[in-house]
């Protein structure tokens, strides 16, 4: 080997020593832009046109799992080529939050959502709704009113997207999704310090990509694909999928359900618990060994609390529909805790100190969210609503997002909808009732009916992957200004392939005629039309909403004091937002790391890591990758066996 050849190696593996700085390189975001394209047209086939697998709305989202193993099987290939040629650590995770951030945008609980709440008032009024009074408090700058453009949306069109007619609007959109984004993002910006470096969260669902990426150097790849362990949890979700997979095909085969519905099998007065389900979740249970047991044994012993509850007051007479009103508890425990963390935050809003040297706190998030939130409420006020209502609205939203942002960064629960979903929005209604917010401005109940995409979807929520590629980009040296940078592109990049697939999709086939195209029709019909009533305050959920900010405030002071205090808020907050979904799978995985801290002490722990994280992995690569790209061209099959991320 030729002497320069050597230090051509030299140089790049000085360049991944851990005491050099990265830097995000035109060529990953070449890379990233490439694979998200990919991504939004796998999306497209898969959840639009045939509904097979929801690929972007996992926990990393699919795509962005299978961009991260594409790449580390082509770069040996191309560090053949010299060393220069390959792609250091850093490009990959830049490349994986890149799509791991554009892909989620193409998923159902955004622009999917948006367009339904934009063209359902045009498309659905007749004389049975009042959807029609209400058309002309839409702004035109917001929404196309076209007759023949909303007919070829729903129905399809031979001229194609008529982009005259959406150019306004798309762009109106995207610059308040983005000024959103950019909130959220400062949000993380300010929270970093405390959450990285001082309180040193563990970022749980950070651990598998840094795992996959890191080879330390050495020429044969990274160490974890190298572990038996990880390979026998790999096998046993693989196992797991490819015997449900056969019995689509061959349906004498036996199957592993993915849940088990224990409620036939209550009788009264036990049946009036409600639901009680355990689903086999691989992933909740490959990362939910990541997850402090604290936070584990909350969630399921909370969730199996509010059954309980919902007994009790059976029994004693009270019959109210939807009582124990979890997500209505969960709503106040989401608000408590932003607020507490807002407080344990205000020396880094208002009280900057210098903290070392370049350590004092940039001034610049602090400006960005407060110009990003006057903006947002500019936008609202300006399209017809009544500004302290934009004002506490948006206020809710973000006080959610800094919640979620947190339990993310603690727990790293691999859920896209863990929020208290629609209650932002119904909190203010169930409070309040609909007529102080109406006042003399008559719009400010039709726009709040269209924002309800941003409680109902998941947009906000997606400040867990802000919060997460911020985390990964301190492991690998890369700067967080461009992380932060990256951030943002990635959302310009994402919400412009949504629009572009969305539109183009149901403009060509019509979004009556696709298997994913009326997602969220039903809801933003019932939204719209109620915006033209009167709706009542509603106290017991206001109540409810009220006990569940006192339960997670106790909880947040008990474990300020009780140094091993067993219940965490987070898992309550997660059991009454999620419960159902979660709480069998954080049961199992409870009892098996407490069993093994308990019997083999905390190395044993560690050497099971990758057993449960390669249980993920193989749950992500059979049912997400594998099975999500044969479902996106052969249907029927996928159909017979729906594998759920969210």
């Amino acid at each position: 080997m030729s002497a320069s050849i050597l230090e051509e190696e030299r140089v790049a593996l000085a360049d991944e020593t851990p005491n050099k700085p990265a830097r995000v390189t035109f060529r990953a975001l070449i890379i990233a832009i490439g694979l998200s394209i990919i991504a939004a047209l796998w999306s497209r086939q898969a959840e639009i046109l045939v509904v097979a697998a929801q690929v972007s709305e996992s926990v990393p989202p699919i795509p962005a799992l299978a961009s991260l193993i594409l790449l580390l099987a082509l770069n040996p290939l191309l560090k053949k080529f010299g060393p220069r040629y390959g792609l250091s650590r850093a490009d990959q995770i830049v490349i994986y939050c890149f799509v791991t951030i554009s892909s989620a945008m193409c998923g159902p609980g955004i622009i999917r959502f948006l367009l339904m709440f934009l063209t359902s008032p045009y498309h659905y009024a007749n004389s049975t709704n009042h959807l029609a009074s209400i058309q002309h408090l839409i702004p035109s700058w917001m929404a196309v009113s076209d007759p023949q453009a909303i007919t070829g949306f729903f129905r399809g069109s031979a001229s194609g997207v008529p982009w005259r007619l959406w150019l306004v609007p798309l762009a109106t959109w995207g610059a308040f999704l983005i000024a959103l984004w950019g909130a959220m993002l400062c949000i993380v910006l300010l929270a970093r310090h405390r959450w990285m470096d001082v309180e040193q969260l563990t970022f749980p669902l950070i651990k598998l990509p840094l795992e996959m990426t890191d080879d330390g150097g050495s020429r044969i790849g990274p160490s974890f694909f190298r572990n038996p362990i990880m390979w026998i949890g790999f096998g046993l979700a693989a196992v797991y999928n490819l015997v449900n997979i056969l019995h689509v095909t061959l349906p004498w085969m036996p199957t592993i359900g993915p849940s088990i519905n224990l409620t036939p099998s209550l009788s009264t007065p036990w049946s009036s618990i409600g639901s009680l389900t355990v689903y086999c979740q691989p992933v909740l249970v490959g990362f939910g060994f990541l997850v402090p047991n604290e936070i584990s044994f909350s969630i399921w012993f909370f969730y199996l609390l509010s059954r309980v509850e919902a007994l009790v007051g059976f029994t004693h007479g009270y019959a109210v529909a939807g009582m124990p009103f979890e997500q209505e508890q969960s709503m106040g425990a989401f608000l408590v805790m932003g607020l507490w963390f807002l407080w344990q935050m205000r020396y880094d809003l208002f009280l900057p100190a210098k903290r070392g040297k370049g350590m004092g706190l940039p001034r610049l998030p602090l400006i960005g969210l407060v110009a990003s939130f006057a903006f947002l409420t500019w936008f609202c006020v300006r399209a017809g609503m009544t500004a302290w209502v934009a004002a506490a609205y948006l206020g809710i939203l973000l006080l959610t997002s800094l919640a979620s942002a947190r339990i993310r960064a603690d727990s790293g629960v691999a859920l896209i909808w863990l929020f208290p979903f629609y209650q932002q929005k119904k909190f203010l209604f169930n409070l309040l009732g609909s007529a102080p917010m109406a006042g003399s401005v008559p719009g400010t109940l039709t726009i709040f009916a269209i924002l309800t995409f941003l409680s109902r979807g998941y947009f906000p929520a997606l400040i867990g992957s802000q919060v997460d590629g911020l985390k990964m980009a301190q492991e690998v040296k890369v700067p967080r200004r461009q992380m932060a940078g990256v951030v943002i592109l990635a959302a310009v990049v994402g919400l412009a392939l949504s629009f572009w697939v969305h539109l183009t999709t149901y403009y060509q086939h019509g979004a009556e005629n696709v298997g994913g195209g009326l997602w969220g029709v039903d809801m933003a019909v019932s939204e719209m039309n109620s915006a033209a009533g009167v709706t009542p305050p509603d106290h017991p959920r206001t109540v409810a909403t009220a006990i569940g900010g006192a339960v997670a405030l106790i909880l947040l002071l008990a474990r300020q004091v009780l140094v091993h205090c067993p219940l965490h808020p987070f898992g309550y907050a997660i059991a009454t937002s999620y419960g159902e979904f979660v709480w069998a799978s954080f049961l199992l995985v409870w009892v098996i790391k407490a069993s093994l801290l308990r019997w083999g002490g905390v190395n044993v722990y560690r050497k099971a890591v990758p057993l449960f994280l390669g249980f993920a992995l193989g749950h992500f690569f059979v049912a997400g990758i594998v099975w999500g790209l044969i479902g996106a061209f052969w249907p029927d099959a996928a159909r017979a066996y729906i594998v759920s991320f969210g």
